[in-house]
């Protein structure tokens, strides 16, 4: 990686992007803590810089365009550029949500977060890591998403919300497209899943610290330059598209 290298991390003020955030920053790197909400975004970079991280404060709604272009201004004049993105801001629409009862307004909600608002963040964080030595695209997805594991006899995914289900199987496939559309380039573009860990998007009904379920981004943000891209990842290996 580059000397000083700069990485942005959506939702980074709690949970799994915190602790992302975190470990990344042990690291030496600086790192953009995107955030929606003003106060948590401030409490963790405070905490985070008390920690030794070089952190700083991106506000960042990714549902939002104006948002998400002012997030790409404010990292350019203020890191100077990016060599790192970690989609990891998601929302799971709430429960129960099962297929023949979800409201479509949950899912256009749910999709609007967790699949438009990475493709809104890395299209405008784009130009950026094109310029970077070493540039990495982290999408935090799930193995829920998995076509393959949800239909493999045997193996019980558990009771899911259809809508966040759905949107991570979207996300692996707009990943694999990126892939394919950035192949004459050097960004090396990975999902993650980080196994059921405990935040407050399941009420924290997690197996997995937060810290443990980080521990995939962190891996895939510090692949060397020969790494794999266009994967699909979770602390044991490869997870099944």
């Amino acid at each position: 990686m580059s000397e000083r290298t700069i990485a942005l991390v959506t939702g980074a003020n709690k949970g799994i992007g915190y602790e992302i955030a975190a470990g990344l920053g042990a690291l030496g790197w600086r790192i953009g803590v995107g955030a929606r909400d003003q106060q948590r975004r401030d409490t963790a970079v405070e905490k985070l810089r008390a920690a030794g991280t070089d952190a700083f404060g991106v506000p960042l709604d990714v549902t939002d365009d104006a948002s998400v272009a002012a997030a790409a201004e404010l990292i350019a004049g203020h890191a100077g550029g990016l060599d790192v993105l970690v989609n990891n801001a998601a929302i799971t629409g709430g429960v129960p949500q099962t297929p023949t009862t979800v409201d479509p307004a949950t899912v256009r909600a749910v999709v609007e977060t967790n699949v438009i608002g990475v493709i809104r963040v890395t299209n405008a964080m784009l130009p950026m890591l094109r310029d970077s030595a070493s540039p990495r695209i982290v999408n935090m997805s799930s193995s829920v998403g998995s076509l393959a594991l949800q239909t493999t006899p045997g193996i019980d995914m558990g009771q899911v919300p259809a809508a966040y289900l759905a949107s991570k199987t979207f996300l692996n496939a707009l990943t694999i497209q990126y892939v394919k559309e950035l192949s004459d380039t050097n960004i090396l573009i990975n999902s993650g899943c980080p196994g059921f860990t405990a935040t407050d998007l399941n009420g924290f009904q997690g197996v997995r610290t937060p810290q443990q379920g980080a521990a995939i981004a962190i891996h895939l943000a510090t692949l060397p330059d020969d790494g794999p891209t266009g994967g699909f990842f979770d602390d044991a290996g490869t997870v099944p598209w």
